[in-house]
């Protein structure tokens, strides 16, 4: 995993140079399964990322009102969907296999 700093003062966390999240602004914008992101829009607990909802993204805008377990849940689970995209090579070379 990585961490840079992009668009201005946003922490953009990847894996294998994909982006599985993005906090700032108070917030954290996440990937999510199909279901997950339909709970969470129906909800109201989240909103559908801005330019990244199509791919089910989701965005909490303030993270500091997030259950601490529940983000590290969220975050492990956008980890491993994203993970779970790159090649067997790639995976095996970021020891993930």
């Amino acid at each position: 995993m990585t961490t840079v700093v992009q668009w201005g003062a946003d922490h953009v966390y990847k894996v294998g140079g994909r982006i599985f999240a993005v906090a700032g602004g108070g917030g954290v914008s996440f990937k999510v399964t199909d279901i997950a992101f339909e709970a969470l829009v129906e909800t109201g607990r989240a909103r559908p990322a801005p330019y990244l909802a199509r791919a089910k993204w989701v965005r909490f805008d303030d993270i500091a009102e997030m259950d601490e377990a529940e983000t590290a849940d969220w975050l492990a689970q956008a980890h491993s969907l994203v993970a779970a995209k790159l090649t067997r090579a790639q995976r095996r070379e970021l020891g993930l296999v």
